[in-house]
């Protein structure tokens, strides 16, 4: 679990670095909000793209040969982000990296797989909770950096550090035996199957695909946001991360709550936090401080849905795990994706109100879907 969990936090921290950086690799590029939001969008989209083709190979070959070779290929992907001449460049590295970096979701089937039953939310917990600190310590250097030495810094530090860790992965991590000799096409289109074999795992898609708008959405426009209404650099934007992953402290407990009651209730709750959240950021257009607050809320409400769906998914088809997370994973960042562009498009032409706006009705179409199945298994 160690090693997991060291693992996840590298993998994780590879596609945030960017977050904070994005008002100074505008100005240096002379972009706007629209042109930029690029970088997030195609992120975001790679890190879908790898999710798709690459994570279900976990479920046919040994997932540790996968996550070693994804690890190596993310040092290159970092290496081609700094060393990127234009907005084309930097998008275009940061798909390879969302491409490469996506082995953080085959480490949790991986640690579901080893996990007794009882303790399956637990283990998941534990391992998301070493993927949202990754995440908090992506935009915190990210933002520290930029701000000192310059954003490309950044990158040749995140690839220094995989450097770093990937002797101990080749000489630590654990083998898999393979689930399944599917040949590799009908291996991606046995998902649809499981997809129309499982009312849960449907419904679960649909939730984290609304969450992951409002996610994606919040991050990709919150450093061209506070440089454009109040005139805060990267640096400041980086400090939203603090707040913005309070999740942590929700991530395990979370995993200990599904364990005992399941997962309706405490995903509901989730999708309630991030509407009040969207309520209090409209705010921090004229008040700084609403945004810490509101990614507070944001971050604890999204680990408060993420935790129980992904636990109650690696449950469903023990022999497809890595399946399974995949149809998850795909939910969860094509929403982060879409959220990243149609933010990204709300704030330059309809301002923060927009994308608040369209994010509070996104979290309220997830909560309506949540307690109409709640209310399903209630009855039945």
């Amino acid at each position: 679990m160690p090693l997991f969990a060291v693992t996840t936090f590298a993998a994780a921290s590879c596609i945030h670095y960017q977050t904070p950086m994005l008002g100074a690799m505008a100005e240096e590029f002379g972009a706007d909000g629209a042109a930029i939001g690029w970088v997030p969008t195609l992120t975001f989209g790679g890190f879908l793209v790898g999710i798709l083709l690459l994570v279900p190979l976990g479920d046919r070959m040994d997932k540790r040969r996968l996550i070693i070779a994804q690890h190596l290929a993310s040092m290159v992907a970092l290496l081609a982000a700094a060393a990127a001449q234009g907005v084309a460049g930097a998008a275009a590295a940061g798909f390879a990296i969302g491409v490469c970096a996506c082995y953080a979701q085959s480490i949790v089937p991986l640690a579901a797989e080893l996990a007794p039953p009882e303790k399956r939310g637990h283990a998941v917990g534990t391992v998301l909770t070493a993927l949202f600190l990754g995440i908090l310590f992506a935009r915190l250097a990210g933002g520290q950096v930029a701000s000192h030495f310059g954003w490309r810094w950044m990158y040749v530090i995140g690839a220094a550090m995989l450097a770093a860790l990937a002797p101990v992965l080749i000489a630590r991590l654990p083998h898999s035996a393979p689930r399944t000799s599917l040949p590799y096409p009908v291996l991606l289109g046995s998902m649809l199957e499981l997809l129309r074999g499982h009312a849960e795992l449907r419904r679960v898609v649909a939730i984290q695909f609304l969450l992951g708008i409002c996610y994606g959405g919040f991050w990709a426009t919150i450093a061209p946001m506070l440089l454009r209404e109040h005139g805060l650099g990267p640096s400041v934007a980086g400090l939203v991360g603090i707040p913005g992953a309070a999740g942590i402290l929700i991530a395990r407990p979370a995993g200990r709550w599904t364990d005992l009651r399941g997962a309706g209730p405490i995903v509901s709750l989730g999708a309630a936090l991030i509407i009040a959240a969207y309520g209090v950021f409209a705010f921090g257009l004229w008040w700084v401080p609403a945004i810490a607050l509101g990614a507070i809320l944001l971050d604890c409400g999204l680990r408060s849905a993420m935790v129980p769906n992904q636990t109650l998914v690696n449950s469903l088809a023990p022999d497809a795990r890595s399946r399974s997370n995949t149809v998850f994973g795909i939910s969860v960042w094509s929403g982060n994706a879409v959220g990243a562009f149609v933010a990204s498009i709300a704030l330059a032409h309809g301002g923060w109100l927009a994308v608040c706006a369209i994010a509070a009705l996104s979290a309220s179409a997830a909560l309506v879907v949540q307690l109409r199945a709640w209310r399903g298994t209630r009855r039945r």
